[in-house]
C-alpha cells in the first residue's frame, strides 16, 4: 500500500511538471516583445476586444488589474461584468516571467500549479496599448490603458495577428458602459 501511495505522488507530481512546463507557450509565427519593462505594464488595462473562451464568456466591462507580489511574482485579477446575473465577477491569480524578464514571455495562473502563456507580441513605446497572445491561436486580447484605441493602433494589431493565423472575424469587441 505505501508503495503504490508514493508511486501515485511521483506520477501526480511528474504530471503536474509537465504540465507546467509546457503550458507556458507563444503561438507559432508570434514573437514576445523585447525588451520589456515590468514595471511599466503595471497597473489597470481595458480589454478592448478577445477570443471568447469559457472564463470570460458573457462578461463585458472587463479590465486587468497588475501589480507586483512580495515575492517577485505579479498579481493578477481579471474583473468583468456579467449581465446575464448582474453582477461583477473576479479572478485573482498570478503571473512569472517563462524565461528571461526583459522578455514578454509570461505564464499565468488562476488555478494552483496550471499555467498558460501569456505573451506580450505587440506595445507602444509609451505601454498604452498592448497586444497579448495566449499558448495558442485560440487566446488573443487587444488591451489598453483607457476604454478605446485609436483606429490605426487597432488595424495593425489586426494585421499582427491575422499574419501569425489568428482569426480576427471571432473577436469580440468589449463594452465599457459601467
Amino acid at each position: 500500500m505505501m508503495k503504490s501511495t508514493k508511486s501515485l505522488w511521483i506520477l501526480l507530481l511528474a504530471a503536474i511538471g509537465l504540465g507546467s512546463a509546457s503550458c507556458a507557450s507563444i503561438p507559432k509565427g508570434a514573437t514576445a516583445v523585447t525588451p520589456f519593462y515590468k514595471e511599466k505594464y503595471l497597473g489597470k488595462w481595458y480589454e478592448i476586444a478577445r477570443l471568447d473562451f469559457r472564463f470570460e464568456r458573457g462578461l463585458n466591462n472587463t479590465t486587468a488589474q497588475y501589480s507586483l507580489n512580495d515575492d517577485g511574482t505579479i498579481r493578477v485579477v481579471n474583473r468583468g461584468y456579467a449581465y446575464a446575473d448582474d453582477e461583477w465577477k473576479e479572478a485573482v491569480g498570478k503571473a512569472r516571467f517563462a524565461g528571461d524578464e526583459n522578455v514578454a514571455m509570461l505564464k499565468v495562473s488562476f488555478f494552483g500549479p496550471f499555467y498558460s502563456g501569456y505573451n506580450v507580441i505587440a506595445l507602444d513605446e509609451e505601454y498604452r496599448y498592448a497586444l497579448v497572445a495566449g499558448k495558442n491561436l485560440k487566446y488573443l486580447w487587444i488591451l489598453a490603458r483607457e476604454t478605446t484605441i485609436p483606429d490605426d493602433v487597432k488595424e495593425r494589431y489586426l494585421r499582427i495577428a491575422g499574419e501569425i493565423g489568428y482569426d480576427t472575424s471571432e473577436l469580440i469587441w468589449v463594452e465599457h458602459d459601467r
